[in-house]
């Protein structure tokens, strides 16, 4: 598997990063298990959580993914197989977005038990904190850099202005900065990433890795219509999608997929691949099945008349 830089880290990975989202939530410790080994056998490497996942399901705290994965590493000996991403800042029960030196401080610890490693290898700040200053958040960042508990920064939800402040404030203050962005970005969702954020991202030479990167699962084709929002727990948050604009990509995505006899979301993946400022999309699965399909994704070459295809209809 072709592997590509993260920005100015010294990762590199393969051009699809793993969604550990589900872990603990849709896929249960077995299915983790057999599908986080069937991607690594494939040649794929980057894993992505975060200590928030998976917190909103009943009987959950939050730290289930996390500890998935941590107990898979060390079942299987494969730590040093695998990129792992996680994030830390969300509410974990401190009610709001907290990216202060002392939240940090307590919650590298417990990410790093959680996980049964000795350091992260990418850590992102998950969400913008208002109340904490860029400086208090990349110096509590420099001390977990030279102890070796976290080995790369970045941020995921940061608009262009607020990726510049950042990157300024390390600049000016001599902090380490983010060197990865995490944003929103798929065939549909274009607008956020699109244009300031990737120049600024190309311009930095920021590393970028996408979430969201099927929009929920509407770029599977799988959902058409009201009566489709039922095929899985994820279905209600595609109902924004049902509009013209989405069923002009998704036939933009039938034709193209007919050409190269893969699945839509295949496609859709490839197509994020394919686009400038983007390292990796990330993209989760809960059957073998759909993690195969991602490793289909992983090594499709789309034509440039098909990329232009899908860029006008998603336009």
């Amino acid at each position: 598997m072709q592997k590509r830089r993260l920005g100015r880290t010294d990762l590199s990975i393969a051009p699809l990063v793993l969604g550990g989202n589900v872990f603990g939530w849709t896929a249960d410790e077995k299915t983790s298990f057999d599908l986080l080994d069937r991607f690594v056998d494939a040649g794929l490497n980057a894993i992505d959580t975060a200590d928030v996942y998976s917190r909103w399901v009943e009987g959950n705290q939050g730290g289930e993914s996390e500890v998935i994965i941590g107990k898979w590493m060390k079942a299987r000996g494969r730590r040093d197989d695998v990129v792992v991403i996680t994030k830390v800042g969300s509410d974990m029960g401190q009610g709001r977005v907290d990216l202060s030196a002392s939240h940090i401080e307590r919650a590298v610890e417990q990410s790093l038990k959680r996980l049964q490693t000795d350091a992260i290898d990418l850590y992102l700040s998950h969400w913008p904190d208002p109340a904490t200053p860029y400086e208090e958040t990349l110096a509590a960042y420099e001390k977990l850099l030279a102890k070796g508990k976290v080995r790369n920064i970045g941020a995921s939800n940061l608009d262009a202005g607020q990726l510049r402040a950042a990157l300024d404030v390390a600049s000016l203050r001599s902090l380490p900065r983010y060197e990865v962005l995490q944003p929103e970005y798929n065939l549909y969702d274009r607008s956020s990433f699109d244009g300031p954020l990737r120049d600024l991202c190309v311009a930095e030479h920021v590393g970028v890795i996408t979430y969201f990167s099927l929009a929920k699962g509407f770029l599977s084709g799988k959902y058409r219509s009201d009566a489709d929002l039922g095929k899985s727990a994820r279905g209600g948050g595609v109902k924004e999608y049902l509009n013209p604009r989405g069923m002009r990509i998704l036939s933009a995505l039938d034709a193209v997929s007919e050409r190269h006899s893969a699945r839509q979301a295949e496609v859709a993946l490839a197509w994020a691949m394919a686009r400038p400022g983007v390292t990796a999309p990330i993209a989760s699965a809960t059957t073998l099945d759909q993690m195969d399909s991602l490793v289909r994704a992983a090594s499709l070459k789309l034509a440039p008349e098909d990329m232009a295809a899908l860029d006008k209809a998603s336009a």
